[in-house]
């Protein structure tokens, strides 16, 4: 069934409840790589039960499955990527806990026949005690195949990076199961784990998770402007514009303007930029 505008902005799903441990919370950082270093301190807090810290970006798995799935969209799955992933914390993730999750659509984008939809999904993760919000993602699909239903086009201006010399580099290995080992957080997604499925989905080899390269970007801006302190960061954006093969390694520009840092991230062996208009908005 093709999208049904504007009837698919009142699609909604609310009071799913999520739940973790600090398990979870250890293995998130881990297969976003920090620890790699396991001498190294300023890590260690992420990794290790004593005294630890949820990095802001568990906030994408804490609560995975919640949202509208593409079927009620209307969307093609298997044309559909992922385009792009944005956070606000309203407070620390706690390292444990429940979340009620209440998610919506919130807009869709007609690219027009043959060239596709854009559309942005939110989800609100809530304490179920207290009632108070913990943090608000925002996830950005490309429907390659659904555009022409006649809906609003894309008219927002997109990010740029500064036109000067980055204020930061940081250069980010990625491990060849690393793939394997983050689809324990959650997206089992065969495409990142069976080359089979990778090649039929155009692809020589399984693909790493946009959103551990997202993790990965927010480890970078940890370590460059923030102490490894995961309260400074108070939202976090990226676009996906390239896939990263585990095993690749990642060259990461950070500027930083006021309490904004700006970066996109290339695998510079392919010429491959793989995150852009990437922002994080900090305490």
């Amino acid at each position: 069934m093709p999208i049904q505008y504007p009837a698919v902005l009142d699609l909604k799903e609310e009071g799913r409840r999520f739940s973790w441990t600090d398990r979870d919370t250890l293995l998130y950082a881990l297969a976003v790589g920090m620890g790699s270093d396991p001498l190294d301190r300023s890590e260690l807090p992420f990794v290790y039960e004593k005294g630890l810290h949820a990095m802001p970006t568990f906030a994408a798995v804490a609560a995975w499955g919640a949202g509208i799935s593409p079927e009620r969209i209307g969307l093609d799955r298997a044309r559909t990527l992922h385009g792009g992933e944005a956070l606000t914390l309203h407070r620390p993730i706690p390292v444990s806990g429940s979340v009620v999750a209440d998610s919506r659509v919130v807009a869709v984008y007609d690219k027009g026949v043959g060239k596709g939809a854009v559309i942005e999904r939110e989800t609100v993760l809530t304490d179920p005690e207290s009632k108070e919000r913990i943090a608000t993602i925002t996830r950005t699909a490309f429907a390659r195949a659904d555009g022409g239903f006649g809906g609003p086009q894309d008219t927002r201006p997109a990010g740029a990076v500064p036109v000067r010399k980055p204020d930061a580099t940081i250069e980010l290995p990625t491990r060849r199961d690393q793939a394997l080992l983050y689809r324990l957080c959650g997206d089992r997604n065969p495409l990142h784990a069976d080359p089979g499925v990778a090649r039929a989905s155009g692809f020589e080899a399984p693909i790493l998770h946009g959103l551990c390269t997202y993790g990965m970007t927010c480890r970078a801006v940890l370590k460059a402007f923030c102490a490894y302190d995961p309260a400074r960061i108070l939202q976090y954006s990226v676009r996906f514009s390239a896939p990263v093969f585990p095993g690749e390694l990642i060259t990461m520009n950070l500027w930083l303007d006021n309490d904004t840092v700006s970066f996109e991230a290339a695998v510079l062996a392919r010429r491959a930029t793989v995150i852009s208009n990437g922002r994080a908005k900090l305490a």
